[in-house]
């Protein structure tokens, strides 16, 4: 054994020492994370200080291509994140990934490096549709796919989850895509992360049915308010401030009533940085949320 492999896990055996535990109970807050997104150029001391100065009690972190940590360089650098992460009581909930298939390159050393460390729910990367090809051939398409990699997770005792994205192309622009590919897969493998602000985007007033559709395959909700603003002849949504929006906060009366009892991830996407205004709008969609939940 390799000097560096015995330093990566010796790593990974005092990172899972030190993980928080991740949880909700009904006498406990429910966990509320922030995605890194926004400033993921940050190190990872200042993304631990940013996290505990607005209030969260952990991080949804992009582990992609151009993210905040590079799939290849997984084993070296989680590690060290989760530790300084530890440092605060703060955790990562969930990592945001580019794997669409057991064959996406790093997909499984991401995967049983996040599950050394305690992270069990990741991401799965998007789906597109070819508008040449028929929509119900491209799901057919995926379904053997998103089978392996079910079959991997349950190996790995991970749960990936698709999310729902306005748009066209995306394959989960309609949460009953999503639905269509994940309903014959048990929900401990795979299943969704549900987005609230695009399921608005594209369902409207149809959210309650989507919501209770995916409620035994939700892997994890994400929040974020949206005003719909015109572009040309057409209108397209513009993120913006939790609770100046479209958003309904019925979904969250909804949700303390369901059977999710998992973390929430506040998508803070309408702003880039980390300085003293960025802060101070993470602090307010946070204190936003945290109202509306309890």
């Amino acid at each position: 054994m390799t000097a560096r492999r015995r330093t990566f896990l010796r790593t990974l055996g005092l990172g899972a020492l030190a993980f928080p535990k991740i949880g909700w109970s009904a006498t406990s807050s429910r966990r509320v994370v922030g995605f890194t997104k926004p400033f993921q150029k940050a190190s990872f001391e200042r993304t631990a200080e940013i996290a505990a100065e607005v209030g969260w009690n952990g991080i949804e972190l992009p582990l992609r291509q151009k993210g905040q940590i590079e799939p290849e360089r997984v084993e070296e650098d989680l590690p060290r994140l989760v530790e300084v992460l530890g440092q605060r009581n703060l955790a990562i909930d969930l990592i945001t990934t580019d794997i669409v298939g057991t064959d996406t390159p790093h997909a499984e050393k991401v995967l049983r490096t996040a599950k050394a460390l305690g992270i069990t729910r990741y991401r799965l990367g998007y789906y597109h549709y070819d508008a040449k090809v028929s929509p119900q051939l491209t799901l057919n398409s995926l379904k053997p796919r998103l089978k392996e990699l079910a079959a991997l997770n349950r190996e790995l005792g991970v749960r990936g989850g698709l999310q729902n994205h306005s748009g066209s192309a995306y394959v989960g622009c309609s949460v009953w895509d999503i639905y269509e590919l994940v309903r014959n897969l048990d929900p401990s493998d795979i299943g969704i992360c549900f987005d609230i602000g695009h399921a608005t985007v594209e369902g409207g007033s149809s959210w309650p049915v989507e919501a209770q559709l995916m409620e035994p395959w939700m892997v994890f909700v994400y929040v974020k308010d949206f005003v719909w603003e015109r572009a040309g002849s057409s209108f397209s949504p513009k993120w913006g401030p939790l609770g100046q929006g479209m958003l309904s906060r019925e979904f969250f009366a909804w949700l303390k009533r369901s059977s999710y009892q998992g973390p929430i991830s506040l998508h803070v996407e309408y702003i880039e940085g980390d300085g003293p205004e960025q802060l101070s709008r993470m602090k307010s969609d946070q204190a936003t949320l945290r109202g509306w939940l309890e």
